[in-house]
């Protein structure tokens, strides 16, 4: 990936999180700033900002801190220039698809929330064309 930096505003919009959550997540350790600037500002790269989109990508499926950790270090210990056993390899392989199906399982429990919410909200439209008086002509 590209090795360019930039500073936690740049990182905040393309991953639309906030200064803060980024923050929360370097204090919890799930990403660390590659970088600091003379100044002390943080500064990150590429690697960093798909990072942190795999962090945003996982909370609204309820994954917690740990289980991002987790996932991360597996995909970090994958990523690695040096070479894994064959085992070694096999155990985190699996680690990420145990992830990979627990995202599946609430992709669809989301799908099944989102018909009842689209049936609901299209119950209410009905109820509102029924009792909506017509203007005369």
């Amino acid at each position: 990936m590209d090795d360019r930096h930039m500073q936690i505003g740049e990182v905040a919009a393309r991953t639309e999180l906030s200064l803060r959550t980024i923050r929360h997540y370097e204090e919890t350790g799930l990403v660390i700033p590659s970088a600091r600037s003379q100044g002390g500002f943080r500064l990150y790269t590429e690697t960093d900002v798909a990072r942190l989109m795999v962090i945003r990508r996982m909370k609204p499926l309820g994954f917690p801190l740990d289980q991002m950790r987790d996932l991360l270090d597996a995909t970090d210990r994958l990523d690695r220039d040096d070479p894994l056993g064959a085992a070694e390899r096999e155990v985190l392989l699996g680690r990420v698809r145990a992830y990979e199906q627990a995202a599946a399982e609430q992709v669809d429990k989301l799908r099944v929330q989102l018909a009842r919410a689209e049936d609901f909200a299209a119950t209410l439209r009905a109820r509102l064309d029924q009792n909506t008086p017509v203007a005369p002509s």
